[in-house]
C-alpha cells in the first residue's frame, strides 16, 4: 500500500484526550474529486490550515473532497459550526458542550455590531433573522428551517433557537413587567419538554427522535419583543403506541411514568414494581430524556392543573393496560375470540383507569357492528380483528390526547392577534428515514423532506440563478440536483403514488398488496424515480429520493392510509367518567359525518394538505437554513466517517449551494426601496448629486437606476477616503451590481451601506439632540429665573408680614412685663428697708438688755457696731474685727435672719443652721444702702414658679429671691 492510500479518515473510536482516532482506509471513490486533481492536492497540502476556513465559500477549489476535509479538520478541533454561503452546517458532537450555548454567549452575539464577524454559530442565524424583522424597511416574517437526517441534531438545534429568542427578545422589555416577561419565556420553553415527552421516542438512529413535525411561531410585537408563540404539528406517528419496531422504544412519556412514579401513583396507575408491559420494550434502558419531574414541572408552568394531570396519566396507564390484553382464536367462528384470565385482569384494569364499563369494553373489542340500512348486526371478530380494534382504541386515544395537549399549549402561550405583528418560525421536522422495513410513515416523512429540499432548491439555487439572468447579470449556471421528478412521482396528477393509494383506500374491499403493486407498476413505470425488485417475496417499490433510494413495503400501507376508527369505540369513550377523555373525543364522532366525507379523509390526504399549508407559510417568509450533519451512524462522540458525511453533503446540495453563494448576490432590493432606505447617504454626504431624488417620486426605472449608481459612487468615494484604499471596477462588481429593476448586493456591501447609514443617522440624531437640549436648557433657565423672582417676592412679603407680627407681639409682651416688674418692685419696696428710709430715720436707741443680748464683743474693738437691718448684717457678719450687733423687728424678719445665718450662741448651747443650704443658695449680693438680694438656682418659696399675673397674691420678697445668676 503506497502513501496515497493512507487517508486521514475517522476511525471507530477515540484516541487519548478524546481526540478522534484515524485509521487506514481504501482510497475514496474518484467521484468525490472533480477534474481539478492538481488544485485539490495543492489545497490539501496545507492540512494544518484547513480548520481556519469558517466559511466554505473561501475554499478554492470547491469540491466535495475539499469541503469534506475542511469539515473534518474543524470537527477534530471541536469546532462544530461552519458557514456554507447562505447555509449553516452543524456537525453533531454527540456530547454535551454547555459553554457553547450559555446565556453569556447568547448576549455576546446579540449585542455584537456585526455578528457575522464572530465564529460560526447557530446564534448568528438566529440573530440575522431577528434583525431582519427589526431592521427591514417592510418587516417580513422569518423562518428557520432546521433539516437533516434522523440523529443529526435537529431537535437540539431547534431547542437552542427557542432559548435564544426567549432570552434576547424578552431581556430588554420596558413596556411589560418582569413577571410577565418571565412567564412568557418560561411557557414558551416549557412547551418543549412536554412536546418531546409525548412526541419523541428512541429509535435505532437517535435516542430522541421526533416522531412528529412541528412548526413553532415565536410571536413578536411592534417592538420585536416576544409576546407569545404557537405550535403547529404534522403527522404524529401514533402507530408507535401499539407497534414498536425491533430494538426501538415507545414514546418517552410511558417510560417517564414507569421510572418516576411514586408508590401512591404506582398503586393508582396499577404499575407494580417489576410489572412488564407489552407496549414498553427496552424498558430497562435509561435515557436522559426519561425525566418525569421535568415534565410535571413544565405542565404546572403551562397551567395544567393537578387534577387534569391526574386524568392524563390515568389515560396513559389505561393504554398500557390495553397492551397486555391478548386474544385467542375461538373454536366456534360464530362466537367471539376468548380471553385468558390474565388478559381479563388487564382488561379490567384498563376499564377502571379509563372509567368505562369492562363488559362494554370487552364487547367493543370482540364484536363489531355492521349497518344494513336502518338495522345493525353484531358480528364476532377474529383474533386479528380484535387485536386491530384494541390497537385502534389505543392509537386514537393517544392521538386525541396529543392534539388536546397541543391545543392547550397554544391557548397558554399564544398571544392575541392584536398584540403581535410579526413572527419567527422554527421548523423541526423528521429527518430523512430509511429503515429495514419502511411503510406509510416513512413515505410521508421522506415526502416532507423532499418538499423542503425543493423549497431550498427553488429559493436558493434555481430562483437566484434565473433572477440573475432576467436582471441582466453575467452568469454561468451551476448544475444542481433537482428533485422535481421524485415529487411528481408521489404527488403528481392525475396519477401518482398518493393518488393511487387513496383510490385503493376508498374501494369497499379488502386491500391486496400484490394488486396495488401491479397497479403502481402499470401506471408509474415511465417515471425514472421508481423501481421494483421482481425477485422480492414481499411486494414493495423503491423511490429514488434526493438522499438515496428507499424501499417501501406495500403490505399494510392501505389499511394505515384508511386509519378507520370503529364508531363503537368512540361511543364507549364518550361514556367514560373521566371528563378529559370525554372532552378529547367529543365533537369528532364518526357518526356525525357522512360515509362519503369519511371516505375522502385519508392519512395521506390530511398530511399532504397540512404540508401544503406549511409550504405556503415558508414561501411567504424569508427562510434561513441550517443543515445538521450526522458524523457517524453509531452516534459516537468525536467520530467522523467520511462516507457518512459525504452522502449527506451530496444529498442536501451543500457544494452547489457554496458555488452559487460564492459567486452570487444574496441580497436583492428594488431601486425604489433602495433609495428610500439609503438615499440619506447621498443627501448628507456633501455631494450635490445623490439623495435628492429619494425625496421625490421617480417616474422611470432608468432614472432610478441612475440615482442608485450616483449613490453607490458616493459610498465608494467615502469608503476610499476613510480607508485610504483604492477599489477598482472589478472589486465594485464583486460587491454590488445594478440590474434592470433591482440592486444586487453582497453581504460585505450590505454591511458597508448599513454602517454608512448608521453613521449618518447617528450624526443627525446627535444634531437633533443638541438642538433639543439647547432649547430645553434655555427654557429651563428662563423658568428658573422666573421662579427665582417669584420666590424672592413671596419670601420678602412673608418676612415682612412675620416681622410685623413679631413687632406687635413684642410690644404687647414688653408692656405686660413692664407692668409686672413695676408692680413687683412696688411690693418689694414696701417690704424691704430702703436707703431713703435709713437716711431719714434715726436709729432708735437700744435698751441695755437688748444691747447685752444682741451684741457680740470682739477684743480689739471697744465699742460694738450696731447694724440696722438684717440684710446688711449678712454681709458684715464675716468681718472678724467688727463687733456686729443685729436687731430685727417683726417675726418675718427675725425668721429670715435666723434662716440665713449660722449664729452660734455665746454659751455654745444654741446654734442656728440655714435651711438655704439644702435649697441651693447661690449667692448674697449687697445692694447700696443696706439692700440685699438672695440669688437661688431653684427657689424654695411658695410662689417661685408662678407666671407674672397681676391678679396673683405675690410679695416683693419673692421677686427678690426669683432673680437668678444663670
Amino acid at each position: 500500500m503506497n502513501s496515497a492510500d493512507i487517508r486521514p479518515t475517522a476511525g471507530a473510536g477515540l484516541g487519548r484526550g478524546g481526540r478522534p482516532c484515524f485509521v487506514r482506509r481504501a482510497a475514496s471513490p474518484s467521484s468525490l474529486n472533480d477534474p481539478l486533481d492538481g488544485d485539490i492536492q495543492a489545497f490539501l497540502t496545507e492540512e494544518d490550515q484547513l480548520h481556519t476556513y469558517d466559511d466554505l465559500t473561501k475554499v478554492n477549489p470547491v469540491t466535495p473532497t475539499t469541503v469534506l476535509k475542511c469539515l473534518q479538520a474543524r470537527y477534530r478541533l471541536q469546532v462544530f459550526y461552519t458557514h456554507a454561503g447562505c447555509t449553516l452546517v452543524a456537525l453533531n458532537p454527540f456530547q454535551p458542550v454547555p459553554h457553547l450555548y450559555s446565556q453569556n454567549v447568547m448576549l455576546e452575539y446579540h449585542c455584537a455590531p456585526q455578528p457575522q464577524e464572530f465564529k460560526p454559530h447557530v446564534f448568528i442565524v438566529a440573530e440575522e433573522a431577528y434583525r431582519n424583522v427589526r431592521g427591514q424597511l417592510h418587516p417580513v416574517n422569518q423562518s428557520l428551517v432546521v433539516s437533516g437526517e434522523s440523529g443529526a441534531g435537529k431537535t437540539w438545534t431547534s431547542r437552542c433557537l427557542m432559548k435564544y429568542y426567549a432570552t434576547v427578545a424578552a431581556s430588554s422589555s420596558v413596556d411589560q413587567s418582569q413577571d410577565t416577561v418571565e412567564r412568557i419565556e418560561r411557557r414558551v420553553l416549557d412547551s418543549n419538554p412536554i412536546m418531546e415527552a409525548f412526541g419523541n421516542a428512541c429509535t435505532l438512529r437517535n435516542n430522541n427522535s421526533s416522531r412528529f413535525g412541528k412548526y413553532i411561531q415565536l410571536q413578536l410585537d411592534s417592538s420585536q419583543l416576544l409576546v407569545g408563540a404557537s405550535v403547529q404539528t404534522y403527522l404524529l406517528e401514533k402507530t408507535r403506541v401499539a407497534c414498536q419496531p425491533v430494538n426501538e422504544r415507545n414514546f418517552h412519556i410511558f417510560y417517564q411514568m414507569m421510572n418516576g412514579a411514586t408508590e401512591l401513583q404506582r398503586k393508582e396507575w396499577k404499575m407494580a414494581h417489576g410489572q412488564r408491559f407489552a407496549w414498553l420494550p427496552a424498558s430497562e434502558k435509561t435515557l436522559e430524556e426519561d425525566g418525569f419531574q421535568e415534565t410535571l414541572e413544565a405542565m404546572g408552568h403551562l397551567g395544567i392543573s393537578a387534577g387534569t394531570q391526574r386524568q392524563i396519566f390515568k389515560i396513559l396507564a389505561g393504554i398500557l393496560q390495553l397492551g397486555n390484553v391478548t386474544f385467542s382464536t375461538s373454536l366456534d367462528e360464530s362466537q367471539p375470540c376468548s380471553l385468558d384470565e390474565e388478559s381479563k385482569d388487564f382488561l379490567q384494569g384498563a376499564a377502571e383507569l379509563l372509567c368505562v364499563s369492562a363488559e362494554e369494553l370487552q364487547t367493543c373489542l370482540r364484536v363489531r357492528t355492521l349497518q344494513a340500512g336502518k338495522h345493525s348486526l353484531a358480528k364476532p371478530c377474529s383474533q386479528a380483528e380484535s387485536s386491530t380494534r384494541r390497537n385502534c382504541l389505543a392509537k386514537v386515544t393517544y392521538a386525541r390526547l396529543f392534539e388536546w395537549l397541543v391545543t392547550f399549549i397554544n391557548n397558554s402561550i399564544c398571544a392575541d392577534a392584536s398584540v403581535w405583528t410579526n413572527f419567527i418560525g422554527v421548523l423541526d421536522v423528521y429527518g430523512f428515514e430509511c429503515f429495514g422495513v419502511n411503510n406509510l410513515e416513512q413515505l410521508c416523512i421522506n415526502y416532507a423532506n423532499e418538499k423542503l429540499q425543493q423549497h431550498f432548491v427553488a429559493h436558493y439555487l434555481r430562483a437566484q440563478q434565473e433572477e440573475y439572468v432576467s436582471e441582466g447579470l453575467e452568469w454561468s449556471f451551476v448544475k444542481y440536483q433537482d428533485n422535481q421528478s421524485c415529487l411528481d412521482l408521489m404527488e403528481g396528477g392525475p396519477v401518482g403514488v398518493f393518488s393511487l393509494l387513496n383510490e385503493e383506500s376508498r374501494l369497499n374491499r379488502a386491500s391486496d398488496a400484490q394488486t396495488l403493486r401491479v397497479r403502481l407498476e402499470k401506471e408509474l413505470s415511465n417515471n425514472p424515480s421508481i423501481s421494483w425488485d421482481r425477485f422480492s417475496r414481499e411486494p414493495h417499490f423503491t423511490v429514488a429520493h434526493y438522499a438515496g433510494g428507499v424501499s417501501y413495503q406495500i403490505q399494510g400501507m392501505v389499511e394505515k392510509n384508511k386509519d378507520p376508527v370503529p364508531p363503537e369505540l368512540i361511543s364507549l369513550l364518550l361514556k367514560s367518567d373521566v371528563p378529559l377523555l370525554r372532552h378529547i373525543v367529543s365533537g369528532k364522532d364518526p357518526k356525525d359525518q357522512s360515509t362519503k366525507e369519511l371516505s375522502k379523509v385519508t392519512v395521506v390526504s390530511k398530511f399532504k394538505n397540512s404540508l401544503e399549508s406549511l409550504m405556503k407559510i415558508l414561501h411567504s417568509t424569508t427562510p434561513h437554513y441550517t443543515r445538521c450533519i450526522k458524523p457517524n451512524p453509531d452516534c459516537q462522540p468525536m467520530t467522523f466517517q467520511e462516507e457518512q458525511v459525504t452522502s449527506q453533503l451530496r444529498a442536501c446540495g451543500i457544494v452547489e449551494t457554496i458555488h452559487i453563494s460564492a459567486a452570487g448576490f444574496p441580497i436583492r432590493i428594488p431601486f425604489k426601496d433602495f433609495l428610500q432606505r439609503y438615499g440619506i447617504i447621498g443627501k448628507h454626504s456633501g455631494s450635490k448629486s445623490g439623495g435628492d431624488s429619494a425625496d421625490h417620486g421617480l417616474t422611470g426605472v432608468k432614472e432610478a437606476c441612475q440615482e442608485v449608481k450616483k449613490l453607490l459612487r458616493v459610498v465608494f468615494q467615502h469608503t476610499q477616503r476613510d480607508l485610504l484604499i483604492g477599489l477598482d471596477q472589478e472589486r465594485h462588481n464583486a460587491l454590488v451590481h445594478c440590474g434592470r429593476t433591482k440592486v444586487f448586493l453582497s453581504q460585505p456591501m450590505l454591511h458597508l451601506l448599513e454602517d454608512r447609514r448608521k453613521t449618518i443617522l447617528s450624526r443627525c440624531a446627535f444634531t437633533i439632540q443638541c438642538c433639543w437640549r439647547r432649547y430645553r436648557r434655555r427654557r429651563h433657565r428662563c423658568c428658573q429665573q422666573s421662579a427665582t423672582l417669584i420666590q424672592a417676592a413671596v419670601r420678602s412679603w412673608l418676612v415682612r408680614r412675620k416681622l410685623r407680627r413679631w413687632d406687635r407681639a413684642a410690644a404687647v409682651i414688653q408692656n405686660t412685663w413692664k407692668k409686672w416688674k413695676t408692680l413687683l418692685k412696688s411690693l418689694a419696696e414696701a417690704e424691704l428697708d430702703d436707703a431713703k428710709d435709713l437716711a431719714e430715720e434715726d436709729p432708735p436707741g437700744l435698751t441695755p438688755v437688748v444691747r447685752e443680748r444682741g451684741s457680740v464683743q470682739l477684743s480689739h474693738i471697744q465699742e460694738p457696731v450696731t447694724v440696722r437691718g438684717w440684710p446688711m448684717g449678712l454681709a458684715l457678719a464675716s468681718a472678724p474685727s467688727i463687733t456686729v450687733s443685729m436687731t430685727a423687728t417683726g417675726l418675718q424678719k427675725m425668721m429670715s435672719v435666723m434662716a440665713s445665718l449660722n449664729l452660734p450662741s455665746r454659751r455654745g448651747e444654741y446654734k442656728v443652721e440655714t435651711n438655704q443650704c439644702t435649697r441651693e443658695l447661690a449667692s448674697i449680693r449687697a445692694q447700696p444702702k443696706g439692700s440685699v438680694k438672695l440669688h437661688c438656682q431653684r427657689s424654695p418659696l411658695l410662689y417661685a414658679d408662678r407666671q407674672p399675673d397681676l391678679k396673683s397674691d405675690v410679695t416683693g420678697f419673692n421677686e427678690i429671691l426669683l432673680e437668678k445668676t444663670l
